[in-house]
């Protein structure tokens, strides 16, 4: 796994891209270049974990990175509602991950998640590309201007996909990407736990320049999702990933 500081895209792509934001694209992306925080993290995975393996380091990020609802008394003094978990068993991976209890939030996670995993599967490439996940806040432009966007902390995941041959392979991947999968998800709750910057609180007239409002039962921070799909094949999350598998059948 690598973690460090990387432009908003991590690494230039080329390739089909698509998007789900919780509002419109931000315009300032360039500023995330001078304050905004930038993880990476690799993952290795046969075909049919793909949808899996994203969606739980995506819910795992946004589990830190939601509050309960907002319920404002008056302007300045408010309560928080509480936010619901729950468990999540993988079916063709050997991990289980926990995730807001929000079906909203999930059915949009799915919705993009599975535009990926399409995307992957008709690249007829190598099987190589990368979703990221940007939270953002707004500034107030005067009119006639948009709001300005300005990210502050992106996650990228690159995802390579492995082609496997035969049964004893895929069961040996199953628990091999769970491992890995795991300790990914420590990696992200060890980040969340830094002090780092978030955005203050808001009062009630600006709630919407923090947090996405138009979920029912939770609000997560403003947040877009984009993936890309590659040509360009990196060989070293794979190659690792085969190797274990290799000398996991030599025992």
């Amino acid at each position: 796994m690598t973690l460090g500081q990387v432009d908003l895209a991590g690494q230039p792509l080329s390739g089909e891209a698509a998007r789900l934001s919780s509002d419109p694209p931000p315009s300032g992306a360039a500023g995330c270049r001078m304050n905004c925080r930038s993880e990476v993290l690799e993952v290795s995975v046969e075909g049919r974990q793909v949808e899996e393996a994203m969606l739980a380091v995506l819910h795992t990020v946004l589990l830190h990175r939601s509050t309960g609802k907002f319920h404002y008394k008056k302007e300045g003094t408010y309560s928080i509602g509480t936010v619901g978990t729950q468990d999540v068993d993988c079916d063709f991976i050997d991990f289980t991950y926990v995730r807001v209890s929000s079906e909203e939030l999930d059915r949009a996670l799915r919705k993009v998640v599975g535009e990926f995993k399409d995307a992957l599967r008709s690249s007829g490439g190598d099987g190589l590309g990368q979703m990221s996940l940007e939270f953002y806040q707004k500034k107030k432009s005067r009119w006639p201007f948009s709001d300005e966007c300005i990210p502050w902390e992106v996650w990228t995941v690159k995802v390579h996909v492995v082609a496997l041959a035969t049964e004893q392979e895929r069961q040996i991947c199953r628990e091999k990407v769970g491992e890995k999968l795991c300790e990914k998800i420590i990696s992200i709750v060890e980040v969340m736990n830094r002090h780092e910057y978030l955005p203050k609180m808001p009062t009630q007239s600006e709630v919407d320049n923090v947090f996405d409002t138009g979920l029912r039962d939770v609000q997560p921070y403003l947040y877009k999702i984009s993936f890309q799909i590659t040509d360009a094949l990196g060989t070293s999350v794979t190659t690792t990933m085969r190797r274990l598998i290799k000398d996991t059948l030599a025992l």
